[in-house]
């Protein structure tokens, strides 16, 4: 019988295509939701962890901030004398496209050449190279052969870059001297155009010209700004100096613009390369202050990288005014007494070392720095005539052996180290040591006079100071004696030295303060303890001569001298100050470690020297319709100066050191004339004569400010005229 297919193969077929085709469905599906689940995720990725830098990408394509510059905050002086101020001046600026081409750039330096005169004096040779190749460029690089360029591409691990930059270099290299003598007075201008607007930032103003411009040369370009585009006239503004005082400091100009050295740090809080920025003293100290903010303005761009809007979002802050501690018309007043002072001495015989001179005045308990002088003799190079200038700096950057002028601290070191007490009275006699020369004080070269403590400050005895030395060293003195040396002298007498300011920075609020030098503490250096106890082995800045007196006069104190009494914001009606910002208070670094008792008693002995029998500044003195204490200084000194012939030459350093009035000190000042004589028997007085004529004019101008109503700065604070005519512009600082 005959089998019929059945139905059951004819089933399973049917299945068997039904199972493969949901299979594929499956996989199908299962792809499908992979791919959509990696979209999601990645969709996810991009708008939740990437959405914030991804605004930010976009933000900063489509809106650029562009600074554009704000007047420098002001400088005046204790009573409101404008002492540094902005003058306004036309300016032209040219700001570079995201888009704009060099043939462009190329185009309107061209036509600004039409309209303005621009000096030609800054065009360097490559800058002259590369205009030759820009306005030669074929003829520029068939200077390099093909081999050439094919053998500097084969170098390995060359960048394309780099590679141009090698090509370059050889067309630059192959320029003759006759190809660019081709370039006319013309192009020249039109390159000195050119390299400015090429120097800066897209989007970013780059000033073209800004010193004289002419009214003519500023409406040429203001009629015709439409057809430069990227061209803009605006106002620069010049830093003028009415003083030549130079702890002021300077400014760059927008020449130079950002020192190299700082250049990262400045970019890095949004300066511009061309800006203006404080080069030296206080301007450099107070930069960010007197900066101020600069404005700030978006410009609105499209893809193509061309500006559709601008929109100012900041308007800018001017920079903060400074007051400062000094009292300009005192300032220039000491200053004329320094410089007389100082050419006197230098008319002298033995002068031949003689260049500087010194004073610093400062109220010890403030540590406001009243007047800061220093005069300085050089040789004008242009002339070859002696000249004097200003090296106030000088008062904290220098530093010279003070002589006798320190004994008041070596007195209170003795008693802080328990080796005299108040009144203790020791012989002043020749000092003769094993293996040494004599030594004694200048008024006693061979005998033997017994005085206490306050006679030794008045008379200067050198010998007091030398016992007090060899009591702390632990070796009481004896004729011909051996001085071995305490591993504990130095450190202990330079400690206590430390206290008053000796050999340590003062803390100014100025940059590049030195702190001094310290001589060599070897064991076989006793002897130099004793130079060490009359100030002539370790060197001390004037500043710190008058932190030191200061000192003493406020009752034990070291004060912080400063230069910044306070901050404030810029005025509103060029009348009256701007509001009070900050206050400089006084800041007490320590006191030293002698009771209030010695510190009045050693007074004493200060007071002496000004109105003693034997008082050392008595001639200078005695008559003053003031009361005063003081020290003077005379230290024999070995010449390290400037000339370096004279390196080795035996000379005298004239110090002195006072404060005034005696009861209730409102000044303390210091004077130094280093290397003031190579006579060393000659008896000078140009030290006591500078303090004396200093504190009188200080005195003569209380009582002058008194009568007119001149106040130091309070909260409406007029703004006065500087005392003199004198401006000195930022191009002609020095």
């Amino acid at each position: 019988m005959r089998k019929v297919p059945g139905k059951n193969r004819a089933t399973s077929v049917k299945a068997k295509h039904h199972s493969n085709l949901t299979f594929r469905m499956n996989v199908l599906f299962f792809a499908i939701f992979i791919l959509f689940s990696m979209l999601i995720f990645r969709l996810g990725y991009m708008q939740i962890v990437k959405g914030e830098d991804y605004v930010r990408v976009l933000e900063r394509t489509e809106e650029v901030p562009v600074n554009t510059s704000v007047p420098r905050g002001r400088m005046y002086d204790r009573n409101g004398r404008i002492l540094v101020d902005n003058q306004p001046e036309n300016a032209i600026t040219y700001t570079k496209m995201q888009s704009t081409t060099t043939e462009e750039m190329l185009d309107i330096a061209q036509k600004l050449a039409q309209l303005i005169e621009q000096p030609t004096n800054r065009v360097t040779l490559r800058d002259k190279q590369d205009f030759w190749i820009l306005k030669n460029h074929d003829a520029a690089y068939a200077k390099v052969t093909e081999a050439e360029k094919k053998k500097i591409s084969a170098q390995e691990n060359i960048t394309t870059s780099e590679t141009n930059a090698q090509i370059d270099k050889l067309v630059r290299e192959r320029i003759t001297h006759e190809e660019i003598t081709q370039l006319t007075e013309a192009d020249l201008e039109v390159l000195a155009i050119y390299r400015e607007m090429v120097s800066g930032y897209n989007l970013s103003p780059q000033i073209i010209k800004s010193e004289n411009v002419s009214a003519d040369e500023f409406a040429r370009v203001s009629e015709r700004l439409t057809e430069l585009p990227g061209v803009n006239t605006t106002t620069d503004w010049k830093r003028v100096k009415l003083s030549s005082l130079g702890i002021l400091g300077r400014t760059t100009v927008p020449t130079k613009g950002i020192p190299k050295e700082n250049l990262n740090y400045y970019l890095a809080r949004d300066y511009s390369r061309n800006d203006r920025v404080g080069e030296s003293y206080i301007e450099a100290q107070y930069e960010e202050l007197l900066q101020g903010q600069k404005a700030v303005v978006k410009n609105i761009t499209n893809k193509k990288g061309q500006v559709v809007d601008t929109v100012t979002t900041y308007e800018g802050e001017p920079g903060k005014d400074l007051v400062l501690s000094l009292d300009s018309e005192l300032q220039a007043e000491t200053e004329k007494i320094v410089e007389e002072e100082l050419l006197k001495l230098k008319a002298s015989s033995g002068s031949q070392l003689l260049d500087r001179a010194f004073l610093v005045m400062m109220n010890p308990n403030t540590g406001d720095v009243l007047s800061m002088v220093g005069k300085k003799i050089e040789k004008n190079p242009e002339t070859g005539k002696n000249e004097v200038v200003d090296y106030s700096y000088g008062n904290f950057t220098t530093a010279y052996e003070a002589g006798s002028a320190i004994k008041a601290a070596t007195i209170l070191t003795g008693y802080n180290q328990d080796v005299i007490s108040m009144g203790t009275t020791m012989g002043d006699e020749p000092i003769k040591l094993a293996g040494t020369e004599q030594k004694s004080s200048i008024f006693n070269r061979s005998g033997y006079i017994q005085m206490n403590d306050l006679m030794a400050l008045e008379r200067s005895s050198n010998v007091y100071m030398f016992k007090i030395a060899m009591l702390i060293n632990g070796t009481p003195y004896k004729y011909g004696m051996g001085l071995p040396l305490n591993d504990n002298t130095f450190p202990t007498m330079r400690n206590n030295y430390e206290q008053f300011g000796l050999g340590v920075k003062t803390g100014i609020d100025l940059p590049n303060e030195f702190s001094g030098v310290r001589g060599p503490s070897e064991p076989t250096m006793g002897g130099k303890t004793l130079d060490l106890a009359i100030g002539q082995y370790d060197t001390y800045t004037p500043l710190q001569l008058v932190q030191y007196i200061s000192t003493i006069a406020n009752g034990g104190y070291r004060i912080q001298p400063h230069v910044v009494k306070e901050v404030r914001e810029p005025s509103n009606d060029g009348q009256q100050l701007g509001q009070l910002v900050t206050e400089v208070g006084p800041t007490v670094l320590n006191r030293i470690d002698n009771p209030t008792e010695e510190i009045d008693y050693v007074k004493q002995g200060l007071r002496r020297v000004y109105t003693g029998r034997y008082g050392t500044a008595r001639g200078q003195f005695a008559d003053a319709p003031y009361t005063a204490a003081g020290k003077t200084g005379t230290a024999e000194v070995v010449y390290y100066g400037p000339l370096k012939q004279y390196f080795g030459t035996n000379t005298i350093n004239l110090t002195h050191v006072g404060f005034a009035p005696y009861e209730n000190p409102e000044i303390a000042y210091a004077v130094v004339i280093p290397w003031a004589t190579t006579n060393l028997n000659q008896h000078l007085t140009n030290n006591n004569v500078i303090a004396r004529r200093s504190v009188d004019k200080y005195f003569e101008l209380k009582a002058k400010y008194e009568t007119e109503k001149v106040t130091e700065s309070n909260v409406k604070q007029p703004i006065l005229p500087a005392i003199t005519k004198e401006k000195i512009g930022e191009d002609e600082q020095k």
